[in-house]
């Protein structure tokens, strides 16, 4: 019998909007859910502010963020790993 349990943190997958901060980038989650009386498909967004310790995370990266105790006023989530890096223009 194996030992594998399923996280009971959140787990959300953004875009980098901000890396200006120490230890800290800002990431824009995007999802799409149906209007309540319309039923027209709608874009809904939230920023969220991840705590970055290394640093490794740029500008325009798509990366994974996990839900943690507070760290700081705005930061309970840290990130986790790099999804897609972002295109260099």
């Amino acid at each position: 019998m194996t030992d594998t349990k399923k996280s009971l943190k959140r787990t959300l997958i953004g875009k980098v909007v901000s890396d200006k901060r120490a230890k800290t980038v800002t990431v824009l989650v995007e999802r799409r859910v149906k209007h309540a009386l319309y039923g027209k498909i709608v874009a809904k967004s939230s920023k969220y502010h991840a705590h970055d310790e290394t640093g490794e995370f740029h500008l325009g990266d798509v990366i994974e963020i996990t839900e943690s105790k507070p760290i700081s006023k705005t930061k309970n989530w840290v990130a986790t790993r790099l999804v897609e890096k972002a295109v260099a223009v």
